[in-house]
């Protein structure tokens, strides 16, 4: 199971449900069953962090709502026809973090130690990009690296939470693409500045295609993942890799920063990144949670 965001060709936000295969209108069945139940209907329940705030963002939750509109009436005219526009499936997260070095390959390649504990950097909400949306790399920033990376969207607000409970804060993972202005970095880490330029420049951070719910993945420390450029093989790896698993992530970030619905948290990225350029196509793979696929461009 697996949701995501889209507009209609009259640019009507959506929900989107890939379900036993096919992809249905969510925001039409949600609706549907809301007037079975006789409830209001939710105003503006077009994206997923709204569910995820509500509280209804899990497989679970989902497939009851989907069986019960099921037995009163057929899904056939709410299928999904064409072509789809696809959103960010996470519109307003009111931070996102990344994981630094939390691959030892990809620490060794940079000439980099491992660190003691977990290490993490801030994005910025206007870098995200949806899942066929096009990189846009300024004029005259140097080399610019693709990074793929499994990322966490957060389910309920946690503050101080412990190793064994932080998973229950999980409402799902997508795919990531961290891209890097590989140049401005090396030169703000020459001259002792913040990262922030070099990760935050729009369009630097493609996420999606899909948000599948944490209790549709059996275990998110044992995923495949692999990046290819033009169909060229970067980066294979496995999230079993990962340093720091999810909960110690979570556990440490929240003992400093308070985590809310609709966060995001990127893992880090493993081995084998690398340049990119305009023209390129890249294409990000996680195992059970799709292909997210991206155009470079020139700004």
């Amino acid at each position: 199971m697996r949701m995501f965001a889209y507009s209609t060709p009259k640019g009507e936000p959506r929900i989107g449900l890939v379900y036993e295969k096919l992809k249905y209108d969510f925001t039409r069945i949600w609706s549907i069953f809301k007037e079975l139940k006789s409830s209001p209907r939710t105003p503006d329940l077009y994206f997923i962090q709204i569910m995820i705030e509500m509280e209804n963002f899990s497989r679970q939750a989902i497939d009851e709502v989907v069986e019960e509109v099921k037995q009163v009436r057929g899904l056939d005219d709410l299928l999904i026809r064409g072509e789809i526009n696809f959103d960010v499936p996470i519109q307003r997260p009111s931070k996102i973090l990344c994981l630094g070095r939390n691959y030892a390959e990809h620490a060794k390649e940079f000439q980099s130690s491992v660190p003691d504990q977990p290490m993490f950097f801030a994005k910025l909400p206007s870098a995200l990009l949806p899942h066929e949306g096009n990189i846009c790399i300024p004029g005259g920033i140097g080399r610019v690296d693709h990074e793929i990376e499994l990322a966490i969207v957060i389910g309920r607000t946690c503050k101080e939470i412990a190793i064994d409970e932080a998973m229950d804060v999980v409402a799902g993972y997508t795919i990531a693409n961290d891209v890097s202005a590989r140049a401005l970095q090396k030169e703000a880490k020459e001259k002792g500045q913040p990262w922030t330029l070099s990760k935050g420049i729009d369009t630097f951070l493609p996420i999606g295609p899909f948000l599948v719910p944490a209790d549709a993945v059996a275990d998110a420390h044992s995923l495949t993942m692999e990046l290819t450029v033009n169909d060229e093989l970067r980066q294979k790896s496995s999230t079993a890799q990962m340093v720091f698993k999810i909960p110690e992530i979570i556990s440490f970030i929240s003992h400093y920063v308070t985590l809310q619905p609709g966060d995001i948290i990127c893992t880090g990225t493993p081995e084998g990144v690398g340049p990119i350029v305009p023209g390129d196509l890249i294409q990000a793979k996680i195992e059970g949670l799709g292909v997210l696929r991206n155009y470079v461009i020139a700004g």
